[in-house]
Formats: structure tokens, C-alpha cells, sequence
């Protein structure tokens, strides 16, 4: 099968604003694996990760015609996503009982190559590397779980999903200065956080004092 091409993705997005919801189907086969990862970072639960999901693309759907595509429509989705991830979490705070060195610095250009490389997504055929693996994963969640919400969005789009300190901004509805200093913010955080856990870190990337 031939890959989806950017105007095969332009010709749903028009189908899907006449209302085609096949098309519209499409669109959400496409993307709903990164969405619901992407809210499963900010939320950290697989169940509430679902239900967003799931409100995420609905809303998209409802919105689809305030898509101009200036922006790439998969920043569009995420924002939609981690908007709705953070109106999910602070309802859960306040309501507990409804609810169910290589990091880079504040000076450095966008990267995301120490993060999103940890976040690794392709599985070893090694019964122990895939161990490993998965209890990396499982300690970078508890890690972005540590982070103030703000920050910890920031550091998922950017580092994890591959926004742009602008994408980001603009997502988030923050200026551009506020963004960089989440992302700072949340780096140092989290870089702290795994550097108690050295022994999970793949060699190239065990931090430093």
C-alpha cells in the first residue's frame, strides 16, 4: 500500500468538511495512535488517555471547518488533544473523587533528540532488552507525572511529539518566552528525576552530574 501523500490528506480534510464521515475515519485511523499517546504522556492513565482521545477527535470533527490549513493538520489534532487533556486534569484536581544532561538547555537550539530518542517505540526481539525497554517507558511517565502541568505539556509537545518552540506556543496559547522557560523548567526536572535512575538509561544517554 502506497503512503498517504499530504494532498490525499488535503482531500479528506475537504471531504471532511462537507461531511464525510468516512473520510473524516480515515483521518482518525491515521492519527488516533499519536493522539492517544501524545494524551497518555500528559494524563499518564490508559482509560482517561481513551476517553479524551476519543472527545479529541469528536471535537475535531465538530471543528473541522476552523481548520485553514495554515498549520499542519496534525498540530491542529494535538492541540485539540492536549487542550482537552488539560481540561480533564484540572477537573480531576478538583474533583478527585469524579474522576476515574543530555536533555537540552534553556540556550540550545529545538532539539529533541535525547528524549524522543529515549521514548523509543520499536521493540527488541530480546525478551531482556524488551524488559528494559518497558521499564524505561514506564519511568519516563512517572518522570513527566512529576512535572506541573504546564510544564509537563510543553515538554511532551516539544521534545516527545516534535512541535517547535512556536507550535508549542501557539498550541498552548502561550507566548513564545513563556514556552521556552516550561520547557526549560520541565527539562530540569525531569533530567533530575532520571538521573536517580541511571541504571535504566540506555549508555549514550545516562546523564551526567
Amino acid at each position: 500500500m502506497s503512503k498517504h501523500t499530504p494532498e490525499d490528506e488535503a482531500w479528506l480534510i475537504a471531504r471532511s468538511k462537507r461531511g464525510d464521515l468516512e473520510a473524516f475515519n480515515q483521518l482518525v485511523e491515521r492519527y488516533q495512535q499519536l493522539m492517544y499517546a501524545s494524551v497518555l504522556r500528559v494524563l499518564g492513565n490508559a482509560d482517561a488517555a481513551a476517553d479524551v482521545t476519543q472527545d479529541a477527535f469528536f471535537s475535531a470533527f465538530r471543528h473541522i471547518q476552523s481548520f485553514k490549513g495554515g498549520s499542519s493538520f496534525r498540530a491542529w489534532l494535538l492541540r485539540i488533544g492536549s487542550n482537552l487533556a488539560c481540561d480533564y486534569w484540572r477537573y480531576k484536581q478538583r474533583h478527585p473523587a469524579a474522576s476515574l544532561d543530555e536533555l537540552t538547555d534553556d540556550d540550545e537550539p529545538h532539539t529533541q533528540e535525547a528524549l524522543g530518542a529515549l521514548v523509543d517505540t520499536h521493540l527488541s526481539d530480546n525478551p531482556e532488552a524488551r524488559l528494559l525497554n518497558q521499564e524505561l517507558q514506564e519511568l519516563i511517565q512517572t518522570g513527566l507525572q512529576q512535572l506541573p502541568l504546564d510544564q509537563r505539556v510543553a515538554v511532551v509537545l516539544c521534545d516527545i511529539e516534535g512541535f517547535s518552540y512556536e507550535e508549542v506556543a501557539s498550541s498552548t496559547q502561550s507566548t513564545l518566552g513563556t514556552v521556552r522557560s516550561r520547557i526549560s523548567r520541565g527539562r530540569t526536572k525531569l533530567r533530575q528525576y532520571l538521573s536517580q535512575h541511571r541504571e535504566l538509561l540506555p549508555r549514550d544517554y545516562r546523564l551526567t552530574s
